[in-house]
């Protein structure tokens, strides 16, 4: 989760140059070899501008990381398009951190509200997945057990 204190017109690589609203954001990422590096790196005031992401946090204030265990590059997307669907959700910027594949974005904005609100939302969402958190199919009776 992330802040913009104010209003910024910033430009991000390939992207070009965009306007972000003052407010709050969450982005997903991935990180399939070393969560704590990648975020550790993420939280870092002195590194190269690689990811989209890097740019927006030259701009920008982490409020909170929620590192979730993933062996596959669908769980990302399957975060980002549930995140989505969280009321108030928007797309700031079309391919923001999408760019290697086929959703809309992995940036979202929450507007001007309070950050606790917005946490409890993602947090609400995510623990419904299904990509982050498989359910147990029941037991399939065994035919062969006599039922009394």
């Amino acid at each position: 989760m992330i802040e913009v204190p104010e209003e910024r017109k910033i430009v991000v690589g390939s992207l070009g140059s965009h306007r972000y609203q003052r407010g709050v954001y969450a982005y997903v990422g991935s990180a399939l070899a070393g969560v704590e590096q990648r975020v550790g790196r993420h939280k870092s005031q002195k590194k190269r501008l690689r990811w989209h992401i890097d740019y927006l946090l030259a701009n920008a204030d982490i409020l909170a990381t929620v590192a979730i265990p993933g062996e596959r590059k669908e769980v990302e997307c399957g975060m980002a398009q549930a995140l989505q669907r969280c009321e108030g959700a928007s797309i700031p910027v079309p391919g923001f951190g999408a760019s290697d594949c086929r959703c809309d974005s992995h940036l979202l904005y929450f507007g001007d509200v309070d950050p606790e609100l917005v946490s409890e939302m993602v947090m609400m969402r995510l623990s419904m997945l299904e990509c982050v958190y498989p359910r147990k199919t029941a037991r399939k009776p065994n035919p062969k057990t006599k039922r009394e």
